[in-house]
């Protein structure tokens, strides 16, 4: 292996590992990510992490404060209507696009499970959001458009944040799950107005429900 691939391969690591640190909660908004301390838990040089550490900058998830310091980046309100704002006119697009060139077996055996999906355990939980992993994916290869996929790569990232403030309300993930079956459905049946319509409706839901936890969390 050269040292350019060792590096590459370094900053991935490190890269990989930052992100489900902040994607799980673990380094919260506002958590200090020294070059030097990181680096050495994660046995890499600085080169690496510094580049990882521009990454997450690229991606919105880190800020730099300071030429030596960097922090991990706040997600309030505003953020996050920002985020649904994007995210909105992504997947509505999608949406209308899927149902014209996606597989609607696919997408029929997509909304069983999602009618099938048990979430009174963690399991059960955990196994929904990989089927929801998988719908997003199935949805991405349907549009088949490079340029759509890489920014609902982003937002993305940033909604597996997002998404921990609502999986502790089973009602609204009970409704959720509902949603997403309607809209594999209306893609199932090539029915571009009711998937962007049914996707409108359970982006406005999801939105609504986050919101409102983060008002509970300030009370």
């Amino acid at each position: 292996m050269t040292l350019a691939a060792d590096r590459i391969s370094a900053s991935d690591r490190a890269y990989a590992d930052l992100l489900d640190g902040i994607q799980s909660g673990l380094l919260p908004a506002g958590f200090v990510l020294g070059e030097v301390e990181q680096a050495a838990r994660l046995g890499v040089s600085r080169t690496p992490m510094r580049e990882a550490l521009r990454r997450l900058a690229a991606d919105g998830l880190v800020v730099q404060q300071s030429p030596r310091v960097t922090v991990v980046a706040d997600l309030d309100a505003d953020d996050i209507r920002a985020l649904f704002d994007i995210r909105r006119a992504l997947e509505e697009t999608s949406a209308r696009l899927a149902a014209a060139r996606g597989d609607a077996a696919l997408f029929r055996n997509l909304a069983e499970e999602f009618a099938h999906v048990d979430l009174t355990a963690v399991e059960g939980r955990d196994a929904y959001y990989a089927l929801i992993a998988r719908f997003d994916a199935a949805l991405d290869a349907a549009v088949a458009n490079d340029y759509i996929a890489s920014a609902l790569r982003t937002v993305r990232t940033h909604l597996v944040r997002v998404r921990r403030m609502a999986r502790d309300k089973p009602a609204r993930l009970e409704a959720s799950a509902a949603e997403h079956r309607t809209i594999a459905r209306a893609l199932a049946d090539r029915d571009g107005d009711l998937a962007a319509h049914a996707t409108h409706v359970h982006l406005h839901n999801a939105l609504t429900g986050i919101l409102e936890t983060l008002n509970e969390g300030q009370k």
